[in-house]
């Protein structure tokens, strides 16, 4: 790049919203609208999540054992295989904005179905148990779908900066969405929950289309600096397609380059590239392992929890009728309450923790941040659980989860091509996720049939599980090295 040309691009001097983020993150002059709609969008994504997440809980809870809330995590990954090659093939055929548009449109329809049959009197085990599994096929899949569509839109230097502030979006909507579940679950039905949470979702398509719009058309063209007039314009595409060394030197991106990315992928499906990876592979059996420590870590909460509501309820002396929905409502409070402190915490580190990590020492060593947390804290519920432990660890941990790891595992995605960042990355975040519950109810199906483990025995194997997870972070890092360095060296 010559002298002139990088001079005929004139600095964007920063405006106030640039100004504001710069507090939490290096932003350039440029980017701000975009990582702010991004930031609004998964907000609004996890205001929904965190409506519906404790409608799962008192659903599946107040009707089946937490035992049996660990066998469906079974049925979700097996459907899961079947979902991912439905979604690759949709994202074959139609542009992104389509297939977000139609992916988010069928889970909002679903939450009306569920309505619908609570109406006319099919409410009890059956739609607990469907709702529970939907769920979990839901947040994964729409989740990773929108994490594909940011990895899309940005470049590994612009990820690596304006990710922690977009994750603090989700973090965000994650305390919102459980505060105003638990105002709704003292005034409304856990069905009535589902319409709310359905509105939510419809504004979070407007949200990405308009993204996906400024991105492609949303520019207009510019004469260069110093042509004559009359002389055409240069295609300017978004500033989140560049990544400057500084705003002098940012050059815009060609308009073909935002217009490659509003095209449907090329052939073929997500667990085909995974095969021919290994650093998908790894990240893969990463993800496998933090969520089989994750889910146990959830079925050791739900098995102190579930105790805690049953007593209430004879406590209180109520018909067999009433003390059902009590303790449906008394676990909605008690997780509303736990995601309340989860989020507090995630928020904290998404804010002032992660871009900061990021920036001193790389999305890399941020893997490892999570794996530390869960080692120490089931190493404390090995030695003995208590209810309030058990919620303050769970809490840090899934806070963690949410925040640092949640934008690092993202970020991992962005050396990654197209196809790898929506297919592969579909099939990672759903079905080696789902997989890794899968285990988890293998664990709790072994224990109930066999063993008869203490609560403080499966804290113990969450902790040996950890130190393989963290074995595996040290090959996705000398992986990701390797692979940053063979990219540059391409250039």
């Amino acid at each position: 790049m010559d002298a002139d040309a990088t001079s005929s691009v004139p600095a964007q001097p920063p405006n106030g919203a640039t100004k504001f983020l710069r507090i939490f993150t290096d932003i350039h002059p440029g980017e701000a609208l975009t990582a702010s709609l991004l930031t609004l969008n998964v907000f609004l994504l996890l205001t929904a999540y965190y409506i519906i997440k404790p409608i799962r809980e008192a659903l599946i809870l107040g009707s089946w054992s937490p035992e049996a809330k660990s066998y469906m995590g079974v049925a979700q990954a097996v459907l899961l295989i079947f979902i991912v090659k439905i979604f690759s093939r949709l994202a074959s055929r139609v542009p992104r904005q389509i297939l977000i548009t139609r992916v988010t449109l069928f889970f909002i329809s679903n939450l009306m179905l569920f309505y619908a049959l609570h109406g006319v009197g099919l409410s009890g085990k059956a739609v607990g148990a469907a709702y529970f599994i939907w769920v979990g096929i839901f947040n994964v899949m729409v989740i990773a779908q929108f994490w594909a569509f940011a990895n899309d839109i940005y470049t590994m230097e612009a990820g690596k900066r304006l990710f922690p502030i977009v994750a603090f979006g989700a973090t965000l909507g994650g305390f919102v969405g459980s505060q105003l579940a638990k105002k709704l679950a003292n005034t409304r039905s856990v069905y009535e929950m589902m319409l709310v949470a359905g509105a939510i979702l419809g504004a979070c398509i407007v949200f990405a289309r308009v993204i996906h719009h400024r991105e492609v058309k949303g520019r207009t063209g510019r004469r260069p600096a110093g042509g004559p007039p009359g002389a055409p314009a240069l295609p300017v595409a978004p500033a989140l397609l560049v990544t400057p060394a500084s705003p002098a030197t940012a050059l815009p991106a060609p308009a073909d380059a935002a217009e490659d990315k509003a095209k449907p992928l090329e052939k073929g499906g997500g667990f085909r590239l995974l095969w021919k990876s290994r650093y998908l592979l790894s990240i893969a059996v990463f993800v496998l392992l933090l969520n089989f420590v994750n889910t146990n870590g959830e079925y050791i909460l739900g098995n102190i929890v579930t105790p805690a509501a049953h007593k209430a309820a004879e406590a209180a002396a109520l018909p067999a009728a009433q003390a059902a929905e009590f303790v449906q409502q008394y676990i909605a409070r008690f997780y509303a309450d736990f995601n309340a402190i989860m989020n507090l915490w995630a928020m904290f580190v998404q804010l002032f923790v992660v871009s900061r990590v990021f920036k001193w020492f790389g999305v890399r060593w941020a893997m490892f941040f999570l794996p530390l947390i869960a080692l120490g804290g089931y190493t404390a519920v090995s030695l003995g659980a208590s209810l309030l432990m058990v919620k303050w660890v769970k809490a840090l941990e899934n806070g963690s989860d949410y925040s640092i790891m949640n934008t690092t595992r993202h970020a991992l995605f962005l050396i990654t091509t197209r196809e790898e960042k929506y297919k592969a990355k579909a099939a990672i975040d759903t079905f080696f996720q789902r997989t890794g519950d899968t285990l988890s109810a293998l664990l709790v199906f072994l224990n109930m049939t066999f063993f008869s483990l203490r609560i403080e025995t499966i804290a113990l194997i969450n902790v040996v599980a950890v130190a393989a997870w963290i074995v595996v972070g040290v090959l996705i890092f000398r992986q990701h090295k390797a692979l940053l360095a063979a990219k540059e060296g391409n250039r």
